[in-house]
Order: structure tokens, then C-alpha cells, then sequence
């Protein structure tokens, strides 16, 4: 999937996607759980939360997790 593809789905810009995989923009929950649902994952198998490092909305996949 692209992110363009995501971003349709998901209702948000494809800049958006590349800065949440990125780790440089945080989304809102309910961007985060629709990301969640257009994989068919539970949020927290998508997304982790890691305050130490202020990264947070990094997804698993971008992490390299």
C-alpha cells in the first residue's frame, strides 16, 4: 500500500503519513485508529508509544519493529 493509498483511506494528506511514519508528527487517536483498522490491527500492534525519546506515533514498521 502507498502512502498516497493510506492517506485516501485514512482521510488525511500523504505529507501526514510520511511524517507519522517519519516520527516527527504525533496523530490523534482517532487518525491512529483509523490507520489501525485500514491494516486490520489492534492500535497498539501499529502504533508504539516511546515518551523517553519524544518520538512518539512512530509506527511498529517505521520503528523497524
Amino acid at each position: 500500500m502507498t502512502q498516497q493509498q493510506l492517506a485516501d483511506q485514512v482521510g488525511v494528506t500523504r505529507q501526514t503519513v510520511n511524517a507519522i511514519e517519519g516520527g516527527k508528527y504525533s496523530p490523534s487517536l482517532e487518525v491512529a485508529f483509523r490507520i489501525a483498522h485500514v491494516f486490520g490491527k489492534p492500535l497498539e500492534e501499529v502504533f508504539q508509544f516511546v515518551a523517553a525519546s519524544g518520538r512518539r506515533g512512530r509506527t511498529r514498521e517505521a520503528a523497524g519493529s
